[in-house]
């Protein structure tokens, strides 16, 4: 074997002038804990020895054919601290490095090989080592860490060019929102009338007057901006655990959402100190509560987490109710489950499909004959307005299916959105402080890869 890493050495060096870590990544898989560089500069010293020749006679006296000089120590640094200079003015803790490298290298790389008749993927690529290589002095400039899964930022050096990018990735916070005024959506809404332009035909749109959305306030432009600033970010996108009606209130325990921060200058926040200000800012609108940074899964995790809701419906009927008869359909209802087609108010942008949900617990009470008051736990994505109405029977079984009167819900609050099976707060989704430290909610219970070709190890409807 002691041979055969020799012979393989003496033959690398015959090929023209080769740099150490370029000669060393033939065999970086052997002796673990060497640098390419190290491995190189040990081949042609074992090769001198053994060849009984001055080491000088094997060192190469122009730049390296195959990497043109981009495997220097000198260039690396150089690397490194362009790099740490295109993201200086962003807070971060994490980092990655990738390479662009151009299709001149890689064919040297594969001539190299087939010289040698060595297999296309024998040893480490030239980009696999400039990335940890580079990686490394990165890390030492900007005191952070490298990580695979999602860095804070990523750079990649553009070999071809000379140049460098730099990609910021967002913050997140988590938090739940209370919104205390009907008639205001969770997010932005553009006007359908001019395709959120403001103009339609030229002309100020008159559907919006001219400001480009159907609402002139949404949860998302009452909380996002505050965390955009607080960050000094560039902007920031609103994702909420489901939706609640434009004319429902969202009350008591709120309702999950994720800020996200683009490109955040400060990374780095006390989320909880800045719910004051959110709630300020919304003025009386909306509050927020729970606040801390989170990673980018709690984003997935707020939109696709099986999750049941609590509701209270104020309800007109169109005839005379008794309350026999009201108290007799509700325990029809408890623990029923529910076939509903899609609603006709919605079916307009979504697919029509019946479904089933559950109806876990529901009880209320009758105000006068023709008024009740309705507090329901159900299934996430049940349509609860349907329940009651029965949406000309495309809900089944309904409460006015089942009383024989007509009715329609006057008013809609939303009180709680919980995890169906556990909370959606726990610590394996926040980067700040645990729970407790970090003045954390109440409400629910706080619990607690490889890179891709270019990077190293171096471096539910309802309501």
């Amino acid at each position: 074997m002691t041979d055969d890493v020799l012979d393989l050495a003496r033959r690398a060096v015959e090929t023209g002038a080769l740099c150490d870590p370029c000669l060393g990544r033939l065999v970086a898989e052997r002796s673990f804990g060497l640098t390419n560089r190290e491995r190189g500069r040990s081949l042609r010293v074992a090769v001198a020895l053994a060849d009984d020749r001055p080491v000088a006679d094997l060192e190469a006296d122009e730049p390296c054919w195959v990497c043109e000089g981009e495997s220097t120590e000198e260039r690396a640094q150089e690397w490194a601290e362009r790099a740490a200079y295109a993201v200086a003015d962003y807070d971060f803790e994490t980092f990655q490095v990738g390479t662009r490298v151009p299709p001149l290298f890689e064919e040297n790389d594969a001539l190299l090989r087939a010289d040698l008749e060595l297999d296309d993927d024998t040893g480490e690529a030239l980009k696999t080592e400039l990335n940890r290589e580079v990686g490394k002095r990165f890390g030492r400039e900007t005191d952070s860490e490298v990580e695979f899964q999602r860095p804070d930022v990523q750079v990649t050096l553009n070999l071809g060019d000379d140049t460098v990018d730099a990609q910021v990735n967002s913050a997140f916070v988590y938090g739940r929102y209370r919104k205390l005024e009907r008639d205001i959506p969770q997010t932005k809404w553009p006007c359908s009338d001019c395709n959120g332009t403001g103009l339609n035909r030229g002309e100020i749109c008159e559907g919006c007057d001219g400001s480009g959305y159907r609402y002139d306030e949404s949860v998302e432009q009452l909380t996002a901006p505050v965390l955009v600033e607080a960050m000094d970010g560039e902007s920031a996108t609103f994702h909420g655990a489901g939706r609640e009606d434009v004319d429902a209130l969202m009350l008591e325990g709120g309702r999950p959402f994720v800020v996200e921060v683009d490109e955040p200058r400060q990374r780095t926040v006390d989320a909880a100190a800045l719910e004051p200000e959110i709630n300020e800012f919304a003025d009386g609108k909306v509050e927020v509560l729970d606040l801390r940074q989170a990673t980018y899964e709690m984003v997935e995790r707020v939109k696709e987490l099986d999750a049941s809701k609590t509701y209270r419906m104020q309800i007109e009927f169109d005839e005379p109710v008794d309350a026999a008869s009201f108290e007799a359909a509700l325990d029809e209802l408890e623990g029923a489950t529910i076939e509903q087609r899609t609603p006709q108010r919605v079916d307009h942008r979504r697919a029509d499909l019946t479904r089933t949900r559950e109806v876990y617990d529901i009880e209320g009470e009758l105000e006068d004959e023709r008024h009740a008051t309705v507090e329901l736990h159900g299934e996430g994505g049940l349509y609860v307005k349907e329940l009651v109405s029965s949406d000309e029977g495309r809900t089944e079984p309904s409460l006015a299916g089942l009383l024989g009167v007509d009715a329609v819900v006057t008013a809609l609050d939303v009180l709680d959105v919980q995890g169906e099976d556990e909370p959606f707060a726990t610590e394996a989704f926040f980067r700040d402080e645990p729970a407790d430290a970090a003045g954390n909610d109440d409400h629910e219970d706080a619990t607690g890869g490889e890179p891709d070709a270019d990077q190293s190890r171096g471096a539910n409807g309802g309501d």
